[in-house]
């Protein structure tokens, strides 16, 4: 049974952003096929953050560097 109760003194926020990060990590590590408009709109919404993730993943482009 997955334990979904809160982390005491982390915000929502952050909590939604930490799960979100381990789900881009854990789909580009699946080799999931993302189209590079589905990357930037990580990028977009996590930042430097998702930018570290795709990099590890080999999927960055130069055109990234815009976002």
């Amino acid at each position: 049974m997955k334990d979904d109760r809160p982390i005491p003194g982390v915000s929502r926020q952050q909590r939604l952003v930490e799960e979100g990060l381990q789900r881009l990590h854990k789909q580009l590590s699946g080799g999931a096929a993302m189209t590079d408009p589905v990357l930037a709109q990580w990028i977009r919404r996590y930042g430097d953050a998702a930018r570290d993730i795709i990099r590890q993943a080999n999927r960055y482009r130069d055109e990234f560097d815009d976002i």
